[in-house]
């Protein structure tokens, strides 16, 4: 089981769910109709540290943030 966190102004409440790979947890979020339209526009940090590789495997209890575009000054 994994944990799916999502940040700043995305408002959804963390989630878990089973996954071995980010592919995995990408296709079912991608079926969640609210989360559309921030999944291409978001980064993506396993256990604090980003990644970009949707082969990347993950093990149990593994947090993926979801991590949306901010501007700031």
């Amino acid at each position: 089981m994994v944990k799916v966190e999502f940040l700043g102004p995305i408002g959804k409440a963390p989630m878990e769910m089973e996954a071995s790979t980010l592919a995995e947890v990408s296709a079912q979020l991608k079926t969640d109709s609210s989360l559309i339209q921030w999944l291409d526009k978001c980064a993506v940090a396993l256990n604090d540290t980003m990644v970009n590789d949707l082969a990347t495997e993950l093990k149990d209890g593994d947090r993926i943030s979801i991590l949306p575009p901010v501007c700031g000054g």
